[in-house]
């Protein structure tokens, strides 16, 4: 029993703030496109006539939560004691203790101890940035075995690979993320425990939701 002059002691707090994980290329598409839809939306409200104003508004109330959703809302946050996915219209919250594997594949998911799988957005795959760490990979291991390619397809032998090679192997961006990800859940699994919870993103919903119902109404009734 604690004493009354004793503090309740917090819970404990992760060693490390969270660690966040977006998509540049993501976010800069949504400032364009978010830039270009409201431009648009003010000067029809400012210089359109009729019911132009109103059809404008509907559809920026529409367009902007689902852009937004897709490109500046993904992101991921990890810390030891959970991955939490902010996908564009939930928030995934999984224990690494529940968290089954990480795959990769056109796309990066999480899988749960249930067998759920959720996509992470905010770490798309590029297939291109792959294929280009896989040829300097193999590019590396013939220079670490004494072979150098000629043009035309060629391969010589050489005495002693160039000094400047690293051993670490090359990988893509977000298969980089992916494998700090798979260390993070197989160092704390064990320890991290909780429940999945699942919150749907409500302050993107509403408004589009509101939006299509204007628009429809304003087209039907036009």
């Amino acid at each position: 029993m604690t004493s009354p002059h004793q503090q309740p002691t917090a819970p404990s707090a992760p060693a490390h703030k969270d660690w966040v994980h977006r998509s540049t290329m993501g976010i800069g598409g949504g400032l364009l496109l978010c830039a270009i839809t409201g431009w648009l939306g003010i000067d029809a409200l400012v210089h359109g006539d009729g019911r132009t104003p109103w059809l404008a508004l509907a559809g920026m109330l529409l367009v902007l939560p689902i852009v937004i959703a897709f490109t500046l809302r993904p992101a991921v946050f990890v810390n030891e004691q959970r991955l939490r996915v902010r996908n564009p219209f939930r928030v995934i919250t999984l224990p690494w203790g529940k968290v089954s594997g990480l795959r990769s594949g056109y796309s990066n998911e999480v899988f749960s101890d249930a067998g759920t799988k959720y996509q992470l957005w905010a770490i798309p795959v590029s297939l291109r940035a792959r294929k280009r760490a896989n040829r300097q990979q193999a590019r590396l291991q013939m220079e670490a075995a004494g072979i150098t390619s000629r043009p035309g397809g060629f391969a010589s032998a050489f005495t002693a690979p160039p000094p400047g090679g690293s051993d670490e192997p090359t990988r893509a961006a977000t298969d980089k993320i992916m494998d700090d990800l798979r260390e993070l859940h197989e160092g704390h699994a064990a320890v991290a425990q909780g429940e999945v919870t699942i919150r749907w993103a409500y302050e993107i919903l509403a408004p589009a939701l509101v939006g299509a119902i204007a628009l429809a109404v304003l087209l039907a009734t036009g």
